[in-house]
């Protein structure tokens, strides 16, 4: 098939949507069929249209809807679709309506969709491989890895403040890695530098050099208020990194919800505690990572793409 991609996100973006839309992209060529990412669409011909994102993308889902109606149309779903614009916007949901199939990130925001939608979604987790390169862990620190553009849906300073609770003796660093997006979030992490030593924020890293960071750190830490399916969350299961996230939608459903690695939203303390514990109780890090031992096969890019074989094959099938 010669399938496009609608993404509002720029294709070389390193927003999150944007990086899924590549990963995808590449699925399709390697399944052996035509994959072009478009901002928009615009009446470019195709077998199968994919929309990122039903509000941002919703002009091209409903042109696409009305100008194809014989040929399949799949949203998938964001973390801003799910639990901000579902509730209350009409776009949003005319999207859900006009597509044959919905795609999601994880399990649990199946919840969170009309329930007369919930019958055309598909699950399929966001793969990730481990850096080529696994760099040593530091002996010196106990380094926690923050990957997050700083954003205020990201609560990037969570991790900043909760190093600034732990005792004096603790060898817990924050290592954040992301681009400033929020106005005043370059100027307030360099200032949360300068007045705490333990917190060092990188800036943006390119791929490679985050996932390298992320395998070189004892932790991750998840600090958002809000996610559809963070692929991080999949490239520290596979990188053997134990997980402290918030106990949003987004990570229970990749990690489940008895993943014994949650913490409140906004809950520096907590955050804490769990890194203390992570620092000081190896039978916490074994426990995290035995958590989701059974989970790294499927998160395998395999997977990923014959995950995305199957939803094509159900969609041919369906057209006979």
């Amino acid at each position: 098939m010669k399938i496009l991609i609608v993404s509002p996100a720029p294709r070389d973006s390193t927003l999150g949507n944007a990086t899924t839309a590549r990963r995808w992209e590449q699925d399709f060529l390697d399944l052996g069929h035509q994959a072009q990412i478009l901002p928009r669409w615009e009446g470019e011909p195709c077998d199968l249209l994919l929309a990122l994102h039903a509000r941002k993308s919703h002009a091209s889902v409903k042109a696409f809807a009305r100008a194809c109606p014989e040929l399949p149309l799949v949203v998938a779903l964001t973390g801003t679709d799910l639990y901000l614009d579902l509730p209350d916007n009409v776009e949003a949901r005319e999207s859900l309506v006009l597509a044959d199939r919905l795609v999601l990130l994880q399990e649990h925001g199946r919840g969170f969709l009309p329930e007369d939608e919930r019958a055309k979604a598909r699950v399929i987790l966001q793969s990730a491989l481990p850096p080529a390169r696994v760099p040593r862990k530091s002996g010196e620190a106990f380094d926690v890895c923050v990957l997050a553009h700083l954003r205020a849906v990201k609560d990037p300073f969570l991790a900043a403040e909760a190093a600034g609770l732990v005792p004096e003796a603790s060898r817990i660093r924050i290592l954040h890695a992301g681009m400033a997006i929020d106005e005043g979030f370059a100027e307030r992490a360099a200032r949360e530098m300068e007045e705490n030593p333990r917190y060092h924020w990188l800036g943006e890293l390119d791929a490679e050099a985050a996932k390298e960071r992320l395998a070189a750190s004892h932790v991750l830490a998840v600090t958002s208020r809000m996610e559809g399916g963070a692929n991080v969350v999949s490239e520290a299961v596979v990188s053997e990194v134990p997980v402290l996230s918030t106990r949003i939608s987004g990570s229970l459903g990749v990690l489940g919800e008895d993943y014994p690695g949650f913490y409140p939203v906004g809950d520096a303390q907590a955050l804490a505690d769990l890194l203390l514990r992570a620092e000081q109780e190896e039978g916490f890090v074994a426990e995290l990572l035995g958590a989701v031992a059974n989970l790294r096969p499927a998160l395998q890019p395999q997977a990923e793409r014959e995950a995305w074989g199957r939803l094509f094959s159900e969609i041919e099938a369906g057209k006979e």
